[in-house]
């Protein structure tokens, strides 16, 4: 069972950078601790750590095959931050189309 995080919650657990780091790499996909301590410029403990509070916030699942552990990016929270961002994404949207408006104008004088 996934624990459905709140926007804030995710907020959180994504703003320490190496969590970030993390999530990016396994976007492209699955990957093992070993896979990601290799591309990280950190220890083993320190990625378990990492994972263990993404998995957590339901932001990463794990699948176990053998002796491994295998996680992959859960896309629900996601879509709780792309909605909670939706407003902002509009206004700034509309700043880039005033700007561009604006400099198309000074082009024609």
């Amino acid at each position: 069972m996934f624990l459905l995080v709140s926007a804030q919650t995710a907020f959180d657990v994504l703003a320490e950078p190496s969590r970030r780091g993390i999530l990016d790499l396994l976007l492209e996909r699955e990957r093992s601790v070993g896979e990601l301590v290799e591309a990280m410029p950190l220890s083993q403990p320190g990625v378990s750590r990492h994972l263990r509070v993404m998995r957590e916030a339901g932001l990463v699942t794990v699948r176990v095959e053998g002796q491994r552990r295998w996680y992959g990016v859960r896309p629900e929270p996601l879509r709780e931050l792309e909605a909670w961002l939706a407003p902002y994404r509009r206004l700034w949207s509309t700043s880039l189309d005033a700007l561009a408006d604006h400099l198309n104008s000074e082009d024609e004088d």
